[in-house]
């Protein structure tokens, strides 16, 4: 579907309809347009003009319809997939990459000992015809960022300080793998899943897996963690000593994840040279080796630039420019004024392992404001180039926000609010399409459960399908 509209046409109607009468206020007009061509620009009829109301107490309930989780702009609507997934489930991939019969989920829970022999739920296996939910992996400590690679297996890993990335091989047919040792990485099988230490040691959240073997990924880290005065969180890149020439793997041990060296992104404020420090959050980057096992201590120490609290990062799959295109949320903090924002960088050259080449140029991509802010995951709609936004607040927002036009500036060219969370106690977390682009999954999570059962020995969440969004 084509999204544009000329200013000429909204000028005329806007002029038609009065709105430009006495004092001109250009922002307004330009937000009109795009109100009035929603169906053209978003697919849906009319976005939502506010998020849920607060509720207060446990709002979830064993007999709730699926509208009754969310709030929807008109033309969209909501049906379980699943009341039975684990509580604090989060971001999932869809699998196989290629016809793909289930999501394969990150489940945010701690470390714990749940039942007699039994750890925490870390990763299962739910079939998207809502038949099964699986637990597959066990005994990580919040498990968050986890995607598909192209050789088939599944990179999962952790949110935590000393978070681990770790792959798992064939995950439709496995049974419950437990990491029983996250210091060295063991596992009851390591045949079918092991730790990946060339990756780096951080909060993992946003990544991306590319089809050479390089993964980008961001460490969830506020400034000022360790001590006051210290960095947020830096980026990282992953690149592997030999790169996937293509095909599936039928062993670990031919994984690219198996070998390679990691780097911190340092962006520079400088044309041809490196000037970077406080100040320089946008501009020219450039990889900069570390230690994987020292990765934030190896950042600081090489300059790399901080965020405030990296999350959720996908590569953009419309992007047909030189090298890769990848945006990233940076949470924030709404309550001291910092409403967080989406960024974006072009790595002209990922497979690059030259440390110090300015490969890289990052830039600023959505500003957050009052209504919208905190973001935390991301999504984009892989036929229209929609990149949906999804805050991390009580009762949090999903936001549909354009690619950025023909004009001058280099952000999206508008927002509107399409789904709303009801209950204040939840958050929405995961959101991800389907491969046509018209069905989205979302987790509504770590809602309170004290109406509802215990699965498994442990807590429970939503996982909703959102349909009606437009190709």
């Amino acid at each position: 579907m084509k999204r544009t509209l000329t200013l000429a046409t909204a000028v005329a109607a806007l002029t038609t309809t009065g709105a430009l009468a006495g004092s001109m206020d250009f922002g307004a007009m330009v937000e009109k347009m795009m109100q009035d061509n929603l169906p053209a620009l978003f697919g849906v009829s009319a976005p939502l003009a506010a998020s849920a109301p607060s509720t207060e107490g446990a709002y979830r309930g064993a007999d709730q319809a699926a509208a009754d989780q969310v709030l929807l702009a008109e033309g969209l609507s909501a049906a379980y997939l699943s009341r039975d997934v684990a509580n604090k489930l989060d971001m999932f991939a869809l699998y196989p990459a290629a016809n793909p019969t289930h999501l394969i989920a990150c489940v945010e829970g701690g470390r714990e000992e749940i039942a007699a022999g039994k750890m925490n739920p870390s990763v299962q296996r739910i079939a998207l015809d809502g038949s099964s939910v699986e637990t597959i992996v066990r005994g990580m400590d919040r498990c968050d960022g986890i995607r598909t690679t192209a050789w088939g297996t599944v990179l999962a890993t952790e949110e935590t300080e000393d978070g681990a990335a770790y792959e798992i091989l064939d995950p439709l047919e496995m049974a419950e793998v437990t990491v029983i040792d996250r210091d060295s990485g063991e596992t009851t099988d390591p045949t079918l899943m092991v730790k990946r230490p060339a990756l780096p040691t951080m909060a993992w959240e946003g990544l991306t897996v590319l089809d050479s073997g390089v993964v980008i990924g961001g460490d969830e880290l506020r400034p000022g963690t360790a001590y006051p005065g210290t960095d947020g969180g830096a980026l990282f890149k992953f690149v592997p000593a030999e790169a996937h020439a293509g095909g599936m793997i039928d062993s670990l041990d031919a994984s690219p994840l198996s070998e390679g060296a990691s780097y911190a992104l340092r962006v520079s404020c400088v044309n041809k040279k490196e000037q970077y420090g406080q100040g320089c959050e946008v501009g020219n980057g450039a990889w900069v080796a570390i230690d994987p096992a020292r990765a934030r201590v190896g950042a600081d120490l090489a300059g790399a630039t901080g965020f405030y609290r990296p999350e959720d990062l996908h590569v953009d799959p419309v992007y047909a420019g030189e090298g890769v295109r990848f945006c990233w949320t940076n949470t924030g903090n709404t309550k001291a004024g910092n409403y967080g924002e989406v960024m974006c960088g072009v790595d002209r050259a990922p497979l690059n392992a030259d440390a110090g080449a300015l490969n890289v140029v990052i830039n600023r991509f959505i500003e957050g404001d009052s209504e919208l802010n905190a973001p935390d995951n991301l999504a984009f709609n892989p036929v229209s180039g929609l990149l949906y936004v999804v805050e991390d607040n009580e009762n949090g927002d999903i936001w549909a926000c354009l690619p950025d036009g023909a004009d001058r500036d280099i952000k999206s060219d508008g927002c509107i609010r399409v789904l709303s969370v009801k209950d204040s106690s939840a958050e929405p977390t995961g959101f991800m399409f389907s491969q046509d682009g018209t069905q989205a999954y979302v987790s509504i999570q770590h809602s309170d459960d004290a109406n509802m059962a215990k699965v498994d020995d442990y807590g429970t969440d939503d996982l909703l399908v959102i349909s009606g969004f437009s190709k």
